[in-house]
């Protein structure tokens, strides 16, 4: 009789450890898994915030096109030239690292940001063919190439005859399409127009 006690608080012991010992590995289970959560949240929440910053940044780090103007020689237009300035709520945009994509008549070429050259004190705008110039027009804070302030304004000299096929530049009536990408990714898209009538004069708005 005593022997079947024994058995039987035996096998309630083996059981109930076998129970604690169950319990024991779903605790550690769901401790793991708990962390695993927290892990892949946290991850998810960061990763959410730097895809936000990115969205954000290239929606507002933009450069605004203020006016263009074209240089006229020979009833072509040589050389576009776009005023630019930061958009509103823009931080600093180098324009030394932005590209220009220029898709014209009879060319399409993506080019990259140069200083123009000082010579006497004035700025030689002579831009290669991969190339779009950089001059100020106004930078209080001698931040050129990067548009430090509100108030800077920039000029981006592209050479047009480098992209025609004839090597004059844009003709009467003829369209381009300029767009600046920024270190940040944001793009601004400026439609150029030559007048349809180029005759007796030296520079143009486009």
């Amino acid at each position: 009789m005593r022997e079947t006690i024994r058995s039987r608080l035996t096998d309630r012991g083996q059981v109930g450890i076998g129970t604690l010992i169950v319990f024991i590995a779903m605790v550690l289970v769901a401790a793991i898994a708990a962390g695993v959560l927290i892990n892949t949240a946290g991850f998810l929440q960061t990763k959410s915030e730097q895809t936000g910053q990115e969205a954000s940044a290239q929606v507002s780090n933009r450069v605004v096109v203020t006016s263009a103007y074209g240089n006229v020689a020979n009833e072509r237009v040589e050389f576009v030239n776009l005023t630019v300035m930061r958009g509103a709520g823009a931080d600093d945009i180098n324009l030394s690292t932005a590209t220009v994509e220029w898709i014209g008549p009879d060319t399409a070429t993506t080019l990259v940001g140069s200083n123009a050259t000082i010579v006497d004190e004035k700025y030689l705008i002579d831009p290669n063919a991969d190339q779009f110039e950089i001059s100020p027009i106004r930078d209080p804070g001698n931040s050129v190439p990067v548009l430090a302030s509100q108030d800077d304004r920039f000029r981006l000299s592209i050479n047009t005859a480098h992209y025609d096929d004839d090597g004059k530049g844009l003709q009467e009536g003829e369209t381009a399409s300029v767009k600046i990408t920024t270190q940040y990714g944001a793009v601004t898209v400026y439609q150029v127009t030559v007048p349809p009538s180029l005759s007796q004069k030296k520079a143009v708005s486009v």
